[in-house]
């Protein structure tokens, strides 16, 4: 039997308006209180970007079949996605506060880095996996553009303390990849990921 909808396993609005963009009916899959899901976050010592950005996708993914079954919800592909930003092999992810996204944003101020997003969908004993890369390059943004813009709140939940789609598209020069997976879901690789467990997209 063909998959007629799928748990997202994310609590980003965003990777739910981008499988809305693509017309997948979806329900969402959160961790509930006695899951410590910042923690799966955390990256190892000297770990990659892109060994981190998949290995976080996989221990997501794991973590939400487990909830599936553990509520007794009915079977359904899981979808899982992570997003990080790194420069070199400097790991950037979700700022701890205002103070924290300002020093990230100074980093990124001038500089080209990447945005690495790994999606990963498992349907039964099935696991597909994809990833993402894209390359930003920032203009040169001064003390006060940068205060101003953590001030906001926008950056905090944001790999890299910046969301595309919000106010800091004004620091970006330049773009070379996937703008939705950017955002946090590529849309090309979602796809395939899709079609390969049944949909049709």
């Amino acid at each position: 039997m063909l998959p007629t909808f799928l748990y997202l396993a994310s609590q980003s609005p965003r990777r739910r308006q981008l499988l809305e963009q693509l017309g997948i009916r979806h329900e969402l899959l959160l961790p509930d209180a006695s899951e410590d899901a910042e923690a799966l976050e955390l990256a190892l010592k000297n770990e990659a970007p892109t060994a981190y950005v998949q290995r976080v996708t996989g221990l997501k993914l794991d973590a939400a079949v487990q909830r599936m079954k553990a509520r007794g919800f009915p079977d359904a592909p899981v979808l899982c996605s992570d997003t990080t930003v790194a420069m070199g092999r400097t790991i950037f992810g979700k700022p701890d506060d205002a103070a924290h996204a300002q020093a990230m944003l100074t980093a990124l101020s001038g500089h080209t880095h990447r945005v690495l997003t790994a999606v990963a969908v498992q349907r039964g004993d099935e696991r597909f996996t994809a990833l993402s890369v894209s390359k930003v390059r920032f203009a040169p943004v001064n003390a006060a553009q940068i205060q101003a813009y953590a001030d906001s709140g926008e950056p905090l939940g944001k790999a890299g303390a910046y969301a595309v789609q919000g106010r800091a598209a004004a620091f970006i020069a330049h773009i070379s990849g996937s703008y939705s997976g950017i955002m946090g879901l590529p849309m090309f690789e979602t796809t395939g990921l899709l079609r390969s467990i049944g949909f049709t997209v």
